[in-house]
C-alpha cells in the first residue's frame, strides 16, 4: 500500500512511523524545510519538505492528512482524488467507539473508562491525540482493523473536532470541560462551543460535565450530564473526582454496575506525567502536566504551594502565558521558570513580573539540574508545584523523584 503523509507535526510523524510498522510504503511532505525528520530511516519512506508533490499524492492509494489542514480549499482538491487512510482500513468504524474531549482530564478519563470496561471484561482498545501522549489517529486505526474489539476509546483534542468525526464513527462521546486553551486555534470561546456543538450533533449519546455553564446548552441525540461526586480517589484534586464522575456516567450508560465502577476507581493510580502528590523528605510535591491557565489554577487553588516550578509555551501561544497570572496570584516565595515547550523563559520572566510578582524568579535553562533544586527545596518548604509545559521533560522529572519518594 502506498500513502501519502501531508503534514508532518506531531501527529505526522506518528502517523509516519505507525504506516511503516504497519508496512506500508510512504510519501510524506511537509512545507516547513526545516523540519528535522533524522528519527525516519527506511528505504519505503520518500520526504519533500517545502512543497507538496501533487503527481506523488495522485499516485498514492490513499492519504494521511495532518489535522492543521483538515478544510484547507487546496488540500481538499487533493483528497477528492485520493481516498482517505480511515476509508480504505475502516474496519474501526464497526466497533463501538467512545470519544472523549475537552480543556482537560482527557487522558485521565479516557484510561479511568478503559479500566472499568476492561474489569467489566469489554475488550478494549484506547488512543488517539498524539499531544496526549497517545501514538496518533493513524496509529488507533491501524490496531483497531488488526484485531477484534468490543470498544474503542479515542482521545480527540478539542482542536481536531472535524478532523477526528471524519476518521471515526462515534457514537458516544464524553466532554470533560470547555477551558481556556488552543485559542490561537479557536479565538474565541464561543467559536470553541460552536465547534463542540457541531461535534456532538451526530453523536448518539453525548456525556457532558453538568457543572461547565459552557456546556449545558450542548446537545446529542441523547445527552446526559453528570454531576461531580466525591469518591475515595488516590488522586490530587477536586478535578478528577470530576473525571471520575464523567468516568462512572459513560461506564454506567453501558450497564457496568456501580459496584465495579466504584472498585477500579478508587483503586485507579495516576496516569504517567498527569498530576498525582509525593512524599519527599517531609515535603509535598505536586508534579503533573497543567499546560493552560484553568488546570494550573485549579491545583495551584488546592495545593497553595510554596515553591512553582514552571516550564514554560512556545512564544506564540500567548493564552497560556495566562498560567503566569495565575502562578503571580498564587504568590508563591519562589518560581522556578525552565523551558517546556521552547526556551521562552527570559520572556517569561518578564510576563511574570507584569504579573505583578515580586517574589524570586529562578531560570533552569537545563531541566536536569530541577531534581537537584527539588531536592533543595525539600529542606525548607512544606508543598512545591511542578507543572506547566513541557510534558516529556515533566514525566522524566516525575519518574526521577518516584525513585526518591518516602514510602
Amino acid at each position: 500500500m502506498k500513502v501519502a503523509v501531508l503534514g508532518l507535526g506531531m501527529e505526522g510523524k506518528k502517523s509516519v512511523k505507525a504506516l511503516l510498522e504497519y508496512g506500508a510504503s510512504v510519501y510524506a511532505s511537509d512545507l516547513d524545510k526545516n523540519l528535522d525528520l533524522s528519527e525516519f530511516e527506511s528505504s519505503d519512506l520518500d520526504v519533500d519538505l517545502g512543497f507538496h508533490d501533487k503527481t506523488k499524492v495522485d499516485e498514492s492509494d490513499c492519504v494521511v492528512l495532518s489535522p492543521s489542514l483538515w478544510n484547507k480549499s487546496a488540500i481538499n482538491q487533493i483528497v477528492e482524488k485520493n481516498k482517505l487512510f480511515s476509508d480504505v482500513l475502516n474496519g474501526h468504524k464497526s466497533i463501538f467507539t467512545i470519544g472523549v474531549t475537552g480543556t482537560n482530564g482527557k487522558t485521565t478519563s479516557c484510561h479511568m473508562i478503559h479500566e472499568i470496561l476492561v474489569a467489566a471484561g469489554y475488550k478494549v482498545l484506547m488512543g488517539g491525540n498524539a499531544g496526549g501522549g497517545f501514538d496518533g489517529y493513524t496509529q488507533l486505526t491501524i490496531q483497531a482493523n488488526e484485531s477484534d474489539y468490543d470498544v474503542i476509546i479515542v482521545e480527540v483534542c478539542d482542536m481536531t473536532l472535524d478532523f477526528a468525526s471524519r476518521i471515526f464513527d462515534f457514537n458516544m462521546v464524553l466532554v470533560t470541560n470547555i477551558g481556556f486553551d488552543h485559542m490561537e486555534h479557536h479565538q474565541s470561546m464561543e467559536n470553541y462551543q460552536s465547534s463542540v456543538e457541531k461535534f456532538l450533533s451526530d453523536v448518539d449519546e453525548a456525556v457532558l460535565n453538568g457543572n461547565d455553564p459552557l456546556l449545558i446548552g450542548c446537545e446529542s441525540k441523547n445527552t446526559h450530564f453528570f454531576d461531580t461526586e466525591v469518591r475515595d480517589l488516590k488522586l490530587f484534586g477536586s478535578f478528577n473526582q470530576e473525571n471520575a464522575s464523567g468516568a462512572f456516567k459513560v461506564a454506567s450508560i453501558l450497564g457496568v454496575k456501580p459496584e465495579l465502577i466504584n472498585e477500579v476507581l478508587s483503586n485507579f493510580e495516576a496516569v504517567e506525567g498527569r498530576t498525582r502528590t509525593l512524599k519527599l523528605n517531609g515535603s509535598e510535591i505536586i508534579i503533573g502536566k497543567t499546560d493552560n491557565p484553568d488546570s494550573t489554577a485549579l491545583v495551584l487553588s488546592e495545593a497553595q504551594p510554596d515553591i512553582v516550578i514552571i516550564g514554560t509555551p512556545r512564544r506564540t501561544e500567548k493564552f497560556r502565558y495566562n498560567i503566569l497570572k495565575e502562578v503571580a496570584m498564587a504568590n508563591p516565595s519562589e518560581v522556578v521558570l525552565f523551558p517546556g515547550l521552547d526556551d521562552t523563559t527570559e520572556f517569561a520572566r518578564k510576563i511574570l513580573i507584569d504579573f505583578g510578582y515580586k517574589g524570586t524568579i529562578v531560570i533552569a535553562q537545563d531541566p536536569s539540574t530541577i531534581l537537584d533544586l527539588v531536592l533543595d527545596y525539600t529542606e525548607n518548604n512544606d508543598r512545591i508545584f511542578i507543572g506547566g509545559n513541557g510534558q516529556s521533560k515533566i514525566m522524566s522529572l516525575q519518574s526521577s523523584l518516584l525513585q526518591l519518594v518516602d514510602e
